[in-house]
């Protein structure tokens, strides 16, 4: 068990975080502890022992160096053992992780890999075959870089050397291992770079070191109280921070168990590998969550054995939370956080709040909980970034260890978002909140997500919150789009999974607290919301359809 910090202050965490090595080699550590329990399997079939799977790394390490030089090396791979062991096989290099979004359009995947120089990308023939089937053709990413298949480096492996890698893990110690297989990269190094989701615009290149990684998974094993009886069903994608976080480097480095299953919509193979492998932490989004509380083959038996469900990346729906809670008797914990911030800040969570004894537990529906240890969450004025009062809303600010370096090639922006304040680097995150009197935060939307209609600014969330109230189905999806307006410099849209009568809910809206200029100017029928590969509404081009829709309602 870690010895975590008493004190959760900033300077304390990063004088703790000082004493591990990197990434790389604190994998080789943990995975050559006393002991060798299965560490990592997935459903196409993988049961992996510790060293055995340290081994896959370290063979797949060997033939990375040969083939990519450069530093910045691609993944293009899902969630699955082996995308898990590629990945480490990077840090043992002490090479820089660049992990792609194989649900993005094309263009923005190429100019991901313009913007990290990539000149070479390890994938699969498996994976781009089922890709294809799902309509995804990444074969034109081959004109622009090396794709090379982790089959054909397997083919290449002999038996041999896997079996002399073996039994050097389970006979050298961990330091003998370290010097003979292990880069030793700085602390601040950029150990990822993680594109952002680009739900608001283009994808901007994140940098994570190595330090900004560790003090994430430090800080969240601190309030899961992990033991050797856990088990964390992983899903999420690698390419999107949470995923990343929560499902690779958390359980790789603190040996816990994990299942990985490489496509978070399957619910009920996942539900049937929470039941069979009886997982008991669980990540997701709101909008993933949805699908289990509508698939009637996924029973309150299958989810039995979760102790943790904590949903992130999105705002978690209240409906969604009750439906979730009715049909399965599981709360599901909201948190926050970004990609710039490794991507953690806080968390909600069941386990007693030893900084706080007088309540209960850490938890507080309606909220996306309190500060991790090693944080801080300051509320300010958007313009002036001066301190707001307890309970008004404003900016939200976070420092700690987990700040990103900076944007990729970007000082200019970097500049804008992180500031220096008290003596610390503060995140700033363009998310609206307010801090209660027992230092819960809410989140109300992001700024971004505001329409000035008239001069006045009208938040997007609290609109679709009206709506959904008004509408009163948790079948129909919605969501509230600002676009031009002439007459009004914007106006609201409402993109919806089934047909809303404007007429019936006008007096509902108007009753529930919209006034008439917050009221949607247009209701507009979808088959499915647009949504990115992590789960999240995709805002870009949910804007280019009410666009669209609007047009040639004009002509």
């Amino acid at each position: 068990m870690t010895d975590f910090p008493q004190d959760n202050s900033i300077n304390t965490w990063m004088e703790y975080l000082d004493t591990f090595p990197s990434l790389g080699e604190h994998w080789v550590e943990t995975s050559m502890r006393r002991g060798n329990p299965v560490v990592l399997s997935d459903t196409l079939g993988a049961n992996l022992k510790a060293r055995t799977a340290l081994t896959g790394s370290l063979l797949l390490s060997k033939r990375i160096a040969r083939i990519s030089e450069e530093q910045n090396v691609g993944l293009l791979l899902p969630t699955t053992a082996g995308g898990l062991l590629a990945s480490m096989a990077v840090m043992l290099l002490g090479k820089t992780l660049v992990t792609l979004n194989y649900t993005a359009p094309i263009d923005g995947m190429l100019s991901a890999i313009d913007q990290a120089g990539l000149k070479t990308v390890f994938t699969s023939s498996r994976f781009l075959e089922k890709c294809k089937t799902r309509g995804i053709d990444l074969e034109p990413l081959g004109e622009k870089v090396t794709l090379v298949m982790l089959e054909d480096i397997q083919a290449g492996i002999s038996s041999w050397e896997k079996l002399s890698t073996l039994l050097c893990c389970k006979l050298l110690p961990a330091s003998r291992i370290k010097k003979k297989y292990c880069a030793r990269p700085a602390l601040g190094s950029t150990a990822v770079i993680l594109f952002s989701s680009g739900s608001e615009g283009p994808p901007k290149g994140v940098m994570l070191s190595h330090k900004n990684i560790l003090a994430n998974v430090k800080q969240l094993n601190h309030i899961l109280n992990a033991n050797a009886d856990d088990v964390i069903l992983a899903n999420l994608p690698i390419f999107h921070s949470f995923g990343m976080t929560a499902c690779l480097f958390l359980p790789l480095l603190e040996r816990i168990k994990v299942v990985c299953h490489p496509d978070p919509t399957d619910v009920v193979i996942i539900a049937r590998t929470i039941r069979e492998k009886k997982a008991t932490l669980f990540f997701g989004t709101s909008s993933f969550f949805r699908l289990y509380i509508k698939n009637q083959k996924v029973s309150e038996q299958d989810l039995a054995t979760l102790r943790l469900t904590v949903a992130g990346a999105e705002k978690l729906q209240s409906e969604i939370s009750a439906g979730f809670k009715k049909r399965f008797n599981k709360t599901i914990y909201e948190g926050f956080g970004c990609t710039e911030l490794s991507p953690v800040a806080t968390v909600n969570t069941p386990f007693p709040n030893l900084n706080n004894p007088g309540l209960k537990d850490n938890s507080k529906p309606g909220t996306v909980g309190k500060p991790i240890p090693g944080t801080l969450v300051h509320i300010v004025d958007p313009d002036t970034l001066k301190p707001l009062a307890q309970g008004t809303a404003g900016m939200v600010l976070v420092a700690g260890p987990q700040v990103m370096q900076g944007y990729l090639e970007n000082k200019k922006l970097t500049d804008q978002v992180v500031v220096e304040r008290e003596g610390q680097r503060w995140y700033v995150t363009g998310d609206k909140g307010s801090i209660d009197e027992d230092g819960f935060l809410s989140i109300e939307d992001r700024y971004a997500r505001f329409a000035k209609i008239s001069g006045e600014m009208i938040g997007l969330g609290t609109v679709e919150q009206v709506l959904r109230k008004s509408v009163n189905n948790d079948d129909v999806e919605l969501l509230a789009i600002n676009i031009p307006d002439p007459k009004k410099g914007e106006m609201i849209v409402i993109l919806s999974t089934q047909d809303l009568e404007e007429s019936a809910l006008r007096p509902k809206l108007l009753a529930g607290g919209l006034n008439n200029l917050s009221l949607p100017a247009a209701y507009i029928t979808v088959d499915d919301l647009p949504k990115l590969g992590s789960g999240k509404s995709d805002f870009a081009t949910a804007k280019e359809v009410a666009k669209q829709a609007m047009y040639s309602r004009t002509y």
